[in-house]
């Protein structure tokens, strides 16, 4: 595994801006990194004082950089509304909420304490399009840094909105209808969650008490101070694991700094990997889809023509392939699915052609995209759609009577160990190289080449790095957008063959 040193360079990407704080990534980076961002949001909304919602996570650093991103966006001629620390899919819910232009996020998402970062959002709620993205750094890089200056103080005009947690919850509630909250609150799930003291956990505990769950909260209040290493893996969530065994919970969940993804504990205290997060919610939609066809789409209003009867779900190149199997699971749904280069932006741009039929997206970093909520990666709507599938209304499991049927389905005794092992099973490997010990970033473009021509004549797809496929499992090495850093991951039916194709491409790469 690798860290990430202290003289990490700023990255700039679709995803934003992220650095070192006091050192790449400083308020006069933030002023004039937002200031770009206002000036493109001029020239492709079509009004010269569009409005932008600003968030951030609970950083510490976040106060100052905030400030100093709103100063920018308003020297930009933009319109400031403020929610205060909120979680990145808020942000996008606000912003759908306030018909603004965009949006701007003060978050390193998962990266440790001393990161943080700027995500611009379009009206859509998503990073912008490749090409706005690249006209942003353009603009960036031309401009002149200014001289280091005393602490920012947000610059006028700007409006303040509290509140923007509530209605977050509430489109998540309304997903979920009526019948599913009574099936959820009838089970009285007993939940532990770690929120790492980021934004997400005033969210998350509004939300489960909604749903009349008994929660047992780790690390709630959005101080900040990050008990553990943040990124929601295994080795960090060991604390998550044994709260859930001791306190005979029926789950764990455990969110990132910005809550915009979601790691899960099963009833035992097992860490069921993040590729469930979005292979368990895909189920369920699919079920209540099965059920009741409005589903996706609100009460009647919008349902997918069943003449058609074709759904869309979308996933990256690096996420299981347990999507495509639960996929075909319903076959009388014809369901498809897209995959995409690795990024939140990518994915929502392979579902927003197919309109009301792309149902659900996501990566398997624990990412879930509900576009019934947000464009976002969403936390709370993971949280919602898997304890939906462990109560069971409306599904396969109690005879796909619906969730508009008359009478109430008995309550389920479905634990998240047994649906777990009801889903095809693939063992993961993920390795991460640090690019400053392969030859820096000149090295990546080489070492893709040396994969291609070492696997000529395999399946292969290069839209995002290199991804091989076999018959028995796939491998994909591509550059970090967010971290300098290189990522392998492979799948395969048993662990030894994935270590096999991890081997065999590290070493056709020289990493």
């Amino acid at each position: 595994m690798t860290t990430i040193g202290h003289d990490a360079p700023l990255m700039l990407s679709v995803s934003g801006a992220r650095g070192i704080v006091g050192r790449t990534m400083t308020p006069d980076v933030a002023r004039r990194f937002a200031r770009c961002f206002g000036a493109v949001l001029i020239e492709t909304c079509g009004t010269s004082s569009p409005l932008v919602v600003m968030g951030r996570d609970s950083r510490p650093s976040g106060a100052e950089l905030a400030a100093a991103a709103a100063s920018g966006l308003v020297e930009a001629g933009c319109r400031v509304v403020d929610l205060g620390i909120v979680m990145t899919p808020t942000a996008g819910v606000m912003i759908d909420e306030l018909n603004a232009d965009g949006g701007m996020v003060v978050t390193a998402s998962h990266n440790p304490g001393q990161w943080n970062g700027l995500k611009c959002l379009n009206a859509d709620g998503v990073a912008p399009p490749a090409v706005e993205a690249a006209r942003l750094i353009h603009r960036f890089k031309a401009m002149p840094a200014a001289p280091p200056s005393g602490p920012c103080e947000i610059a006028p005009p700007i409006a303040r909105h509290d509140g923007a947690a509530a209605r977050h919850v509430a489109r998540v509630l309304d997903l979920l209808g009526e019948a599913s909250i009574h099936a959820i609150r009838r089970r009285a799930f007993r939940v532990v969650v770690d929120s790492v003291r980021g934004a997400g956990g005033p969210a998350a505990a509004m939300l489960l008490r909604e749903l009349g769950c008994a929660v047992i909260h780790l690390y709630g209040e959005p101080t900040g101070d990050f008990p553990h290493a943040p990124e929601p893996l295994e080795e960090n969530l060991r604390e998550l694991a044994a709260t859930v065994n001791r306190e005979h919970a029926d789950i764990g969940f455990a969110q990132d700094p910005d809550a915009d993804r979601l790691a899960i504990i099963d009833e035992t205290g097992r860490y069921i990997g993040e590729e469930y997060t979005l292979a368990l919610c895909a189920r369920r939609v699919l079920e209540r889809f099965a059920a009741d066809p409005s589903f996706a789409h609100g009460s009647g209003e919008g349902a997918v023509d069943d003449s058609k009867h074709v759904l869309v779900l979308a996933a990256n190149m690096s996420t299981s392939r347990m999507i495509d199997d639960i996929a075909a699971s319903f076959p009388g749904l014809h369901v498809s699915v897209l995959r995409t280069a690795v990024g939140e932006a990518n994915v929502v741009a392979a579902m927003k052609p197919h309109g009301d039929r792309a149902v659900l997206g996501g990566e398997g970093n624990g990412g879930v995209i509900v576009p019934r909520v947000c464009w976002v990666r969403d936390s709370l709507s993971s949280m919602a759609l898997v304890l939906d599938l462990l109560a069971g209304c409306g599904g396969k499991e109690n005879g796909g009577a619906g969730v508009s049927g008359a009478g109430v389905p008995p309550v389920s005794s479905l634990t998240l160990s047994s649906i777990v092992a009801s889903l095809p099973r693939y063992e993961m490997i993920k390795r991460k190289f640090d690019l400053a010990s392969v030859g820096g970033s000149a090295a990546v473009g080489p070492a893709l080449t040396r994969v291609r021509e070492a696997f000529h004549g395999e399946r292969f797809n290069d839209t995002d790095g290199v991804r091989l496929d076999f018959d028995d499992g796939w491998i994909h090495l591509r550059p970090s957008n967010t971290e300098p850093i290189i990522r392998l991951i492979a799948e395969a039916t048993t662990h030894a063959r994935a270590e096999e194709l991890i081997e065999s491409v590290r070493a056709a790469a020289h990493l």
